[in-house]
């Protein structure tokens, strides 16, 4: 099991690799920049560096472990890119039902595919389909999110770039929200205010809320994302729903 260091899952399971750039939140992607030192450093893997990839010799990884868990499905890439076919997604999901003891978190920035494949494809029962939200200007993912036939849709608002606004209509039927700031030395500022005024909404509408990190800035102020911490007005902000297991 590839134990995760993103704080809102517990593994990572990655049986492809890679993407391209979505919107501005792609900006400087993380995991753009591992596959480039992975590559870097001869991982077989990562020969193709951030190239769309598929890995059929992980899709049975998960059956190997004992411990229910919850996973993170393509840490480093996107499932429903459109270089990766119809026919590897299927065996994806079919790994997931496999091992329903599992709990899988399924993360796009393409949610119009996501909404795609699963017209004609069952979601499991185990998994949690999410997608990417860092500005206003790809709010539309959301509805898009939310035309797919499932109770259990998250977002992933990290980077947080830009202040959202009055959003309790769009977050309808959504049942979990992680927000974070951006890392790294070209990270741009997220403030406090678009973060209370998330929270603030989202506990109107009860749906629980994930503060991850703040990233490289806080207050104005510039420091590394460890300095920073995950300290929301001194607490600790870390609410998961209702049949995810932390």
């Amino acid at each position: 099991m590839n134990k995760s260091k993103i704080l809102w899952t517990k593994a990572s399971w990655n049986p492809m690799t890679g993407c391209s750039k979505a919107s501005a939140g792609c900006d400087n992607c993380y995991a753009e920049n591992m596959a480039r030192r992975l590559k870097a450093m001869g991982k077989k893997e990562y020969s193709n560096g951030f190239t769309p990839t598929c890995h059929p010799q992980r899709l049975n990884e998960p059956l190997t472990w004992k411990e229910p868990t919850l996973v993170f499905v393509c840490s480093m890439g996107d499932l429903f890119h459109p270089q990766i076919p119809d026919e590897f997604i299927e065996k994806v999901i079919e790994t997931i039902e496999k091992t329903p003891q599992h709990t899988y978190q399924i993360l796009t920035k393409r949610p119009s595919r996501m909404a795609q494949f699963f017209t004609t494809h069952a979601i499991p029962d185990n998994a949690w389909l999410g997608t990417s939200v860092e500005n206003v200007a790809v709010l539309h993912r959301i509805e898009t999110l939310k035309t797919i036939d499932t109770p259990r849709r998250f977002l992933s608002m990290e980077p947080l770039i830009g202040d959202l606004g009055n959003i309790e209509d769009v977050l309808q039927d959504i049942g979990w929200v992680i927000v974070g700031g951006e890392s790294g030395n070209r990270a741009r500022e997220m403030k406090e205010a678009w973060v209370l005024d998330l929270k603030n909404q989202c506990d109107q509408l009860g749906i629980p809320f994930f503060f991850k990190q703040w990233g490289a800035w806080k207050d104005g102020k510039k420091k590394s994302a460890k300095a920073n911490g995950h300290l929301l007005q001194g607490k600790e902000v870390q609410n998961y729903p209702k049949g995810m297991k932390p």
